[in-house]
């Protein structure tokens, strides 16, 4: 069973508060974080661990970003409610409860089965019935679906996927870190027309790899 205490709600005030002092200035965003119970996506071991501004281990070589970055890439994506957004890397589930929260239509990518079972189950309990779970390859993305009027890679990637750009609606944004291993810069890449993009360069995090093809 699924519960949302006083006791959990405040320290989710208090994490949104440093949100908002760290530089998240979105109030949507910040509205939309303090609505979904972080320590939902987290075993019962490690529950007062989810509103510590920290990433997390989630089991099969995953992680649960940090707060911040969630955060951070929401914010630059710059959504509005009747947007259709397409998140790249499901996860445990949190980043698209977010998307959810702010009124988009998501479609959410994870190419690990596992993961991807657990997160669907998850939402659903929660009662997000604005999200579409595809297991499937990241790189790929969805033509099917498209366009998006945002895409969000919560993973690390050497390069941005074409397939990806090519799903993106004009006026859209597509949110990426991009780099090596070590680390990388998020970009925010603008469609401007068919053919024409502008690209806004923001600060440097460490996220795991985006990896081709699925783990069934």
């Amino acid at each position: 069973m699924l519960t949302d205490s006083y006791k959990h709600q405040g320290m989710r005030r208090k994490l949104v508060d440093a949100l908002h002092r760290e530089g998240i200035t979105d109030e949507r965003v910040l509205a939309a974080m303090q609505r979904v119970p972080r320590h939902f996506f987290f075993e019962k071991a490690f529950v007062e661990k989810a509103y510590e501004n920290i990433a997390f281990p989630i089991g099969e070589d995953q992680t649960i970003s940090q707060p911040y970055t969630v955060a951070y890439q929401t914010q630059m994506l710059q959504l509005k409610p009747s947007d259709t957004v397409l998140e790249i890397g499901t996860g445990s589930g949190y980043q698209a409860a977010i998307l959810a929260a702010l009124g988009a239509k998501v479609v959410t990518i994870e190419r690990n089965r596992k993961l991807h079972e657990q997160a669907k189950k998850l939402l659903v309990e929660m009662g997000y019935n604005n999200i579409i779970h595809l297991f499937g390859d990241g790189y790929e993305g969805s033509p099917n679906l498209a366009p998006f009027n945002g895409i969000l890679i919560t993973a690390a990637a050497p390069y941005v996927p074409p397939a990806l750009l090519d799903q993106l609606a004009i006026g859209g944004r597509l949110v990426i870190p991009v780099g090596n291993n070590e680390q990388q810069q998020m970009w925010c890449i603008e469609k401007t027309s068919t053919q024409t993009y502008e690209t806004t360069k923001g600060d440097w995090f460490k996220f795991v790899p985006l990896l081709k093809g699925k783990v069934f």
